[in-house]
């Protein structure tokens, strides 16, 4: 991303290092499907953390720009827990004050970095889940529109505009380092929408009939960050693109976790989102239809380690 010149130093150094993430080959591919390609996007190396970085950049940006935040309006939104912590780095970076309304379930190290960085938290039940969290902010928002803005990652275009732009791209570009073409399929999950959406677009526009999996947890006890949808009351997100989905892949939380000490043992430290991406990805490689296939790895492992989820890692 390209920060304006204006935009103070810390800010226009954080946000230029987001993007240009590697794209590994997976060696777990070659177990389910000897000759399928299975690449990953290895989005812990942003500043953040975490792929969250690139849609709050762009979101900030775009309200800095339209004066969204003028007035001295703090930034409010729900998040599980890593958008939140890209809110809380760039708002500090940038001085812009932030609210963020999380989830208790959301793992402790998240919690304590986005503190850190000196944002407001506000708590909600665990039991209530992410959508709970989603209604808490638009109700904040809009009791007190003087003090807050609503950023609201789940209907603003910025999220998957971000993710087509950049995510996409460089995909693309990387694919062909490596000698393919636009990949035969793609593997992610629903929290906001924006990077199933917006790498979705970028590799339909170059590939009309790439194979798009959307990764589906269990209703509870759910993975970290992403939507089961399809249940009664669920909130589809605004900007989630549901026409791109040409499968919905049912992935539990043991499989998810399981996955992630395969990656773990290939060199890979990972949270849950990107061991249940990697399982749908696996299945879809033992079926054979798709020779090259990529997915995300959404954040890191240590991000996690409060949660109990390397704990048979170790006992092993």
């Amino acid at each position: 991303m390209n920060p304006h010149p204006e935009l103070p130093a810390a800010a226009r150094t954080l946000i230029a290092r987001i993007g240009h993430t590697p794209l590994l080959e997976l060696r777990i591919a070659q177990a389910s499907r000897p000759g399928v390609r299975l690449f990953a996007k290895l989005e812990s190396g942003n500043p953040g953390g975490s792929i969250k970085d690139r849609p709050v950049a762009g979101m900030l940006l775009e309200a800095l720009a339209t004066d969204r935040l003028a007035g001295g309006r703090r930034l409010i939104d729900s998040s599980s827990g890593n958008a939140g912590i890209s809110y809380a780095m760039l708002g500090a970076a940038l001085g812009v004050p932030v609210t963020v309304v999380v989830p208790g379930n959301a793992s402790q190290e998240r919690l304590d970095r986005i503190a850190a960085h000196g944002a407001e938290l506000v708590i909600t039940d665990p039991v209530e889940g992410y959508d709970f969290a989603l209604r808490e902010a638009h109700r904040l928002a809009g009791e007190q529109p003087e003090r807050y803005w609503h950023c609201d990652q789940y209907g603003n275009a910025e999220n998957w505009r971000a993710h087509r732009d950049h995510t996409g791209g460089e995909i693309l570009a990387q694919l062909r380092e490596a000698g393919e073409g636009a990949p035969d399929a793609f593997v992610a999950g629903v929290g906001t929408g924006g990077t199933l959406t917006g790498v979705g677009r970028a590799l339909r526009a170059a590939r009309p009939g790439v194979f798009i999996a959307a990764v589906i947890p269990d209703t509870f006890p759910g993975i970290e960050g992403l939507k089961p949808l399809g249940h009664p009351g669920d909130i589809v997100p605004k900007i989630l693109d549901a026409s791109l989905i040409d499968e919905r892949l049912p992935v539990t939380i043991d499989e998810a976790l399981a996955t992630c000490r395969e990656l773990a043992r290939e060199g890979l430290f990972v949270g849950p989102s990107s061991g249940a991406f990697v399982h749908g990805a696996l299945r879809l490689a033992a079926r054979g239809t798709a020779r090259t296939i990529v997915t995300v790895l959404s954040d890191t492992g240590e991000r996690y380690t409060s949660t109990g989820m390397w704990r048979r890692t170790a006992a092993a």
